[in-house]
């Protein structure tokens, strides 16, 4: 087990509905947050828990200005967790260019460059026995990729192959990546596809469950945490 009290905790996406309940676990632990959100008008909720950063994920520069402000807000980066994504509904014929483009630019290739970007600090903290971590959420549909979500369902599913094998590079460095599956959680999420419409779906799990089962794996050292981890629906 780790303590995360006083630990640099980057959280992007943490004005999503489960971004900010990870937050909010966090802040509870002790750890030290910079708080990434699109807008300002977007971060209220959690602002008051830490150091705020707005950033654009499809921007190529925004990896580097997040880990930036980690930085100088605390001068040491510990752990990073993303839980920003974008989603998408519909025949995988129909999906348009840009929806492809942007789910891949914020579900796949923006984590992608967080890891690079975070590389060095985490290694610091490493040599510092803080045992850093960085965490991902490819969700069920990497494992059970779902008809009219194929282009979401590919988004994650390349996250968590990109998470298994830096997984194992990372692991040789003293880094922990650690991706988490939950299925269908109600953070409001499916309410704003960028393209179609959300089907009927059936009562997801609430945020907090979701977000305290994440935060209990990272202090717990666990270092996978499939759908079947999230065996309830409180």
């Amino acid at each position: 087990m780790i303590s995360l009290s006083g630990l640099s905790i980057l959280v992007v996406g943490s004005s999503g509905g489960l971004g900010s309940a990870v937050a909010r676990c966090l802040a509870d632990e002790g750890a030290r947050l910079t708080l990434h959100a699109r807008s300002e008008a977007s971060g209220t909720a959690t602002a008051a828990l830490g150091t705020s950063v707005y950033a654009d994920l499809r921007d190529p520069a925004a990896a580097d200005a997040l880990v930036a402000a980690a930085l100088d807000a605390y001068g040491q980066l510990d752990g990073v967790v993303n839980a920003a994504g974008l989603v998408a509904f519909g025949p995988a014929a129909l999906a348009s260019v840009d929806t492809v483009d942007d789910l891949f630019a914020v579900n796949t290739a923006a984590p992608i460059s967080l890891l690079r970007a975070a590389h060095s600090a985490l290694l610091d903290s490493a040599a510092a026995q803080r045992e850093p971590f960085f965490v991902t959420l490819s969700g069920i549909v990497s494992e059970s990729p779902t008809a009219n979500m194929a282009t979401y369902s590919a988004s994650k599913a390349a996250l968590a192959a990109f998470g298994q094998a830096a997984g194992r590079e990372l692991r040789r460095e003293g880094v922990r990546l650690l991706d988490a599956r939950p299925g269908h959680t109600e953070t409001g999420l499916a309410t704003r596809p960028i393209q179609g419409e959300a089907p009927r779906m059936p009562q997801g799990m609430e945020p907090d469950y979701v977000a305290r089962r994440i935060v209990d794996a990272i202090i717990q050292g666990e270092k996978d945490l499939p759908s079947g981890a999230f065996n309830t629906t409180l």
